[in-house]
């Protein structure tokens, strides 16, 4: 077994530069070996540190997509007239 160990934020520095999609896709591989139980109890709390900080990341790039996401007004005639802002009630710009 490998003794030496990487500071922690070393390990978790390059998930803020990752994309939503490769967190998200890492984040999934790690979930995956957990759930098997395939790996060994050290490594095991590494990468839940890793999966919460890549959630974390994921939760972060959601929520400023979520701010930019605007949704369609419609007129009295019913063609659209502009946009608003999303609501926070679970509204869906569809």
């Amino acid at each position: 077994m490998n003794t030496t160990k990487a500071p922690a934020a070393k390990n978790l520095a390059d998930i803020k530069d990752m994309t939503f999609e490769r967190a998200l896709k890492e984040l999934e591989v790690i979930v995956g070996k957990l759930e098997r139980g395939d790996v060994e109890l050290e490594e095991s709390i590494e990468i839940y540190e890793r999966g919460e900080a890549l959630r974390n990341h994921c939760d972060r790039l959601l929520k400023a997509a979520e701010a930019k996401v605007e949704k369609l007004t419609l007129g009295a005639d019913g063609a659209p007239s502009g946009t608003a802002p999303l609501d926070k009630n679970g509204d869906t710009p569809f």
